[in-house]
Order: C-alpha cells, then sequence, then structure tokens
C-alpha cells in the first residue's frame, strides 16, 4: 500500500461568496448531510468504493466541534440549499437549536476565544466566531456518532478531528467510544477507525497534546516547523543536529505523533508554525523536507496535496490566502488533469505525484519497522543514515 488519503470536510457547508468561494467555507457546517462542491453522496459513496479496492483507504476531516460562523446570516445559502439561521442557532438539518451550543458556558463578554492561556475559553467559546456546540450532551454526541458512523458504514478508514484542542478530550472521548468497527466488506473484523486529532500545541499554553493521547494520534505541530528552521538554515541550525530527531527535540513520543512538513493551514501562514514551513513555493527545500521526513522513523507521516492560488502579499501578508480550489465561475471544481510526467495540471500541485516524494513513499514502505541506523554527517549539512538493512539514504543541503 503507498497512500492513504485525507479529503476535505464531506458535509453540507455554507456558501460563501464575499470573498469568493474560500476554501475555509469547507469549514463551516451547516448539515452532516454528504454534499459539498466536491459531490454528492452518491459520488461519496462511489469516491470511497473505488479507492477502497485499489488499496487507498480515506480518512475524512471531521469538523464536529462548531457550525458555521456566528453572522452567517439565515437561508439556503449551503451547498446542500438546506435552511439554516446562525443567530437563532437552529440548523434543522441536523437538527440543531440554541439548546446545543455552548454560548451560556463561555466566560468572556464577546463570546470569542480572547485568552488561549484560559484553556475554559479556548474549549467553550467560539473559534473566530464559530458557534461552538455543546458536546458534553448527549444529544449533540448522538448527532455527531451518527454523522461519523455513517461514513464508516460507506467504508472509510478513519477521522481527522478537525479542532480537537477546542473541544474537552473527555467528550471527545464519550463520542469516539461509541463509533462502530469499520466496515468488514473492506476491513478485518474489529478494526477500530484511524483517529487523529488537531492539536496545535507549540508549548506557552493552557493546553497540552498529551492530554488527547488517550484518543488516538496527535497532530506534532512543532515537527514541520522545527524542520522548517533546519532545511532553510535559519538561526545557525545544520542539518547535522538532526541525528537525535524526534523525541530528542522534545516532539511528543513517536507512537503518538502524526507528523507533517506543511499542511493546509500554514502553507498559508495560518494555524501553527510560523514563517520556517517549506511549502511547494519553495520546490527544492520541500523535496529534501519531506524526503528526510519519509526516511526518518519518528512518527505516522501524511504529506501534502495542494492547488495553487494567485499569491500577493501586502505587509508580508498574502491577502490571497483565502483562495479556494481551481474552479468555474459557477463555483464548481475543476477536474485534475495529469500531466505526460504523471503530475497533474489545471491548476493543481499534487505534490504526492512529484516523482523525488513519489519514490520516497516506496521507500517508507520498503523500510517500515527496520531501526535508524549508521548515521553520519559532515559537521554541516551533509548527512545520511541507514534504516536496517532495507534503506541508505544521503542529504547534501551545503551549497557544494
Amino acid at each position: 500500500m503507498l497512500f492513504n488519503s485525507q479529503i476535505s470536510p464531506p458535509n453540507e457547508n455554507l456558501v460563501i461568496t464575499t470573498p469568493w468561494r474560500p476554501w475555509w467555507e469547507r469549514y463551516q457546517p451547516v448539515s452532516y448531510k454528504l454534499c459539498t462542491r466536491s459531490g454528492n453522496e452518491t459520488e461519496f459513496k462511489d469516491m470511497v468504493n473505488r479507492c477502497n479496492k485499489v488499496g487507498v483507504y480515506i480518512y475524512v476531516d471531521a469538523v464536529v466541534n462548531h457550525m458555521c460562523g456566528a453572522a452567517a446570516g439565515s437561508g439556503h445559502h449551503s451547498t446542500c440549499g438546506s435552511y439554516f439561521d446562525s443567530h437563532k442557532r437552529d440548523f434543522p438539518a441536523v437538527p440543531y437549536s440554541g439548546w446545543d451550543f455552548n454560548d451560556g458556558k463561555c466566560r468572556t463578554a464577546s463570546g470569542e476565544i480572547e485568552n488561549y492561556n484560559d484553556l475554559e475559553q479556548v474549549r467553550n467559546c467560539r473559534l473566530v466566531s464559530l458557534l461552538d456546540l455543546a458536546l458534553e450532551k448527549d444529544y449533540v454526541r448522538s448527532r455527531v456518532v451518527e454523522y461519523m458512523n455513517h461514513l464508516i458504514d460507506i467504508g472509510v478508514a478513519g477521522f481527522r478531528i478537525d479542532a480537537s484542542k477546542h473541544m474537552w478530550p473527555g467528550d471527545m472521548k464519550a463520542f469516539l467510544d461509541k463509533l462502530k468497527h469499520l466496515n468488514t466488506e473492506w476491513f478485518a473484523e474489529g478494526t477500530r477507525p484511524f483517529i487523529f486529532q488537531e492539536v496545535i500545541d507549540q508549548g506557552g499554553e493552557a493546553i497540552s497534546s498529551s492530554e488527547y493521547f488517550g484518543n488516538g494520534r496527535v497532530t506534532e505541530f512543532k515537527y514541520g516547523a522545527k524542520l522548517g528552521t533546519v532545511i532553510r538554515k535559519w538561526h545557525g541550525e545544520k542539518m547535522t543536529y538532526l541525528k537525535n530527531w524526534g523525541e530528542g527535540w522534545s516532539f511528543m513520543p513517536s507512537d503518538k505523533a502524526i507528523v507533517f512538513v506543511d499542511n493546509h493551514d500554514n502553507q498559508r501562514s495560518h494555524g501553527g508554525g510560523g514563517a520556517s514551513i517549506l511549502t511547494f513555493w519553495d520546490s527544492r527545500l520541500y523535496k529534501m523536507g519531506v524526503g528526510f521526513m519519509l526516511a526518518h522513523p519518528y512518527g505516522f507521516t501524511r504529506i501534502m496535496s495542494s492547488f495553487s492560488w494567485p499569491r500577493y502579499f501586502e505587509n508580508g501578508e498574502d491577502i490571497n490566502s483565502w483562495v479556494g480550489p481551481p474552479s468555474y465561475e459557477d463555483g464548481s471544481i475543476k477536474s485534475v488533469t495529469i500531466n505526460p510526467d504523471t503530475t497533474c495540471g489545471n491548476g493543481w500541485i499534487c505534490e504526492h505525484r512529484w516523482r523525488q516524494i513519489r519514490n520516497m513513499v516506496i521507500f517508507r514502505n520498503v523500510v517500515d519497522g527496520q531501526p535508524f541506523t549508521n548515521w553520519w554527517d559532515n559537521n554541516s549539512n551533509q548527512v545520511a543514515f541507514g534504516r536496517g538493512n532495507q534503506g541508505f539514504i544521503v542529504f547534501n543541503n551545503d551549497d557544494w
């Protein structure tokens, strides 16, 4: 098996037209109907079925911390046309009502998270105005479980739980424990869904990644930020310092970590990571960073597959970081086209198809389970190491 695939949230979301159909509208749920501009439920089922048949298992990006923004208004401007009223907290297609949100528990005057050192705010108040679900309530949990179990019935293999940092770990455990075993048409009897939780923990805040270890794997955001600093050779960093990469750099235990060079947020300078994050815009350095990640045994690796957008910087900020996927004037997404060299066209980057990255995925599969051995470095930016007797790799990030 070469790849599994994490997909964008498949549930009905708010349609945003100012700015025009931004990528982040997918993170503003209106219902749990499987209906987005990626397709409807029939098309989703077909995709999962075709992928499972060739051993590409699907991880769903599950947005269950919140619904759409508080200022979204009322109407049918959603990807399935379902009615909602954000002011009244009314989402009849679920259904959710005002009883199902945390407005009464948030202690800030604005209703927003104002202080990330106050864990009550982080978990009970609104994240960037998104209506925060009361996951302590059995009814809300039951709707989340119903949605996720429906996806399991269809044949998905697991879930990325968006905004896990903004949910109480115990509330998450309560609904995760109610998930079904995976569909035995595709998976061995008794197989549990693979769970990984988005928790941005770069230190200095009230919430720690370790609080979520009991629920599954957790995103290690320090990984991409630190690796980017080393590959860019900022602040005197050198690849020779990577000899004790992993827990030796104060990362979480390897068997708990989801690791990545970049993700859909921080490649746009959103979320955790900062300016050091390597992206496809820095293709030579990016290939080296992803290659190192795939060669090294630490963590469960995830690689990015992106689309391009017209970056435009003002005062150091990309004012086009909102731009959504390649699409037609009506908002429908353009198909991925495949070039003769197997890379993608039509505005899609498809880093996973780049020759260097594709080959390193094969390398990782071959050396899986083999020990980290035979480190060599030149005390600068040339390093090499083995993976047992199955693989050996050399990196040269010096200028000679």
